[in-house]
């Protein structure tokens, strides 16, 4: 890495969602403990301080000490070690998170049974708790352990993330499987952000498209995915009702909200039109072709000295959407090869936009396929610029300003 690399990531600013919060988590006795020492890392890397609880067979597959480390404090595993923790620590926890959660653990707690220091914390908290549940799919399975899994989500404040399907410890194949690390965190972002977004419905797109000459040819763009899938996280974490819509994009697909996937800028404008029918806003960050080739080859096309291709303007969606006597809010994006602010601002008045997001490629650190992002947002009151700063926060800013325009408030 270079001086001038560092310094810049040094100055990237991160979004912190679980910032100064204290996670209680709780670890049972499954193969999937050994996951809960990168949990903790995770945790700690959104700025949260990590308390752990362990019940005497978790310890058996992950020791103390290596929780320990990676959560730099006491790691908790009896009750009789320190007789009041089991309510000194859930009164001080933001979020308690149970990962793994045994079907003896979950079963416990739907039960009111408190014989051990993990399950009499599970009855003094009063927060949200996430449980990350895994098991033999015959347990998950059970229509007893479904009941008392059930009677635990129906409480209210008991939030399931998974499992998933795939191999099992056992060597079968099944649902059961405790949630990736990532998707435990995703849900205690979601859990501890604010939920101004609740009751709207929000569309989103996000990645590029491609406009086929051939059936293994096609015309598209370096548009990772990136911002769209964060803009998606941030809506779905602040209680909206999400819909991405996607083009091919090498991301992993956020959970809790409906994903389409598309390929073509008419699968796109088809996907867009139908889902923001009751939609009440509207977010195009997907980079979509602007032509696309105006005939197209059923067969593949022969490899030849020299090739003529003429290009049709691809429909143009967002002033489809905003052509509409009932439409959302709209927020279109703005891709730029240098300073060309008044350029996407005039481009927001001709299709009609509430907002556009405009953003220089060449900027260090705010182009294509990169985590970060530089921009100027864009509304009929004033523009704001944001500095280099993690694809999420700027999310989480354009949403800040959507709230602020929506509701008559200044940001």
């Amino acid at each position: 890495m270079t001086n001038s690399s560092a310094r810049r990531k040094k100055r990237t600013r991160k979004l912190k969602a679980l910032k100064s919060r204290t996670i209680l988590l709780g670890v049972s006795g499954g193969i999937a403990a050994y996951k809960s020492v990168e949990l903790v890392r995770r945790l700690k890397d959104e700025g949260a301080s990590v308390v752990v609880v362990m019940t005497g067979a978790a310890a058996k597959f992950v020791t103390p000490l290596a929780l320990e480390v990676a959560s730099q404090g006491k790691v908790y595993t009896s009750l009789f070690d320190d007789p009041m923790a089991h309510i000194r620590l859930p009164s001080e926890a933001d979020l308690m998170i149970v990962a793994p959660a045994t079907a003896d653990i979950i079963s416990k707690f739907a039960g009111g049974v408190a014989d051990d220091l993990l399950s009499t914390c599970f009855l003094s908290y009063r927060g949200k708790v996430i449980l990350a549940p895994s098991m033999n799919w015959r347990m998950y399975e059970n229509i007893f352990f479904r009941e008392n899994l059930g009677r635990l989500i129906a409480s209210g404040y008991v939030i399931q993330t998974g499992p998933e399907k795939g191999d099992l410890a056992c060597g079968e194949e099944g649902i059961g499987r405790m949630s990736e690390v990532r998707e435990i965190v995703d849900a205690a972002r979601s859990a501890l952000s604010k939920k101004d977004l609740s009751g709207e419905k929000i569309v989103v797109t996000a990645g590029p498209t491609r406009e086929y000459l051939d059936p293994v040819r096609f015309i598209s763009n370096r548009s990772s995915g990136k911002m769209g899938f964060a803009v998606a996280r941030i809506a779905r974490d602040r209680g909206a009702d999400v819909t991405l819509i996607s083009g091919p994009a090498a991301q992993a697909r956020p959970g809790g909200l409906k994903f389409i996937g598309v390929e073509t800028s008419g699968e796109m404008l088809e996907a867009v039109s139908a889902e923001t029918q009751d939609a009440s806003i509207l977010v195009m960050a997907a980079a979509v072709a602007d032509y696309s080739p105006a005939e197209r080859s059923a067969l593949k096309v022969e490899k030849g000295k020299e090739m003529s291709l003429t290009l049709r303007s691809t429909p143009d969606i967002i002033s489809a959407i905003s052509g509409r006597e009932k439409r959302p809010f709209i927020v279109g994006f703005a891709a730029e090869t240098g300073p060309n602010v008044e350029r996407a601002a005039t481009k927001m008045k001709l299709k009609k936009m509430d907002m556009i997001v405009f953003n220089d490629v060449t900027e260090p650190g705010a182009g294509f396929d990169v985590d970060t992002n530089k921009v100027v947002i864009i509304d009929r009151e004033q523009r704001t610029a944001v500095e280099l700063m993690d694809k999420e926060s700027v999310a989480a800013a354009i949403f800040d300003r959507v709230t602020a325009l929506r509701s008559g408030t200044k940001a």
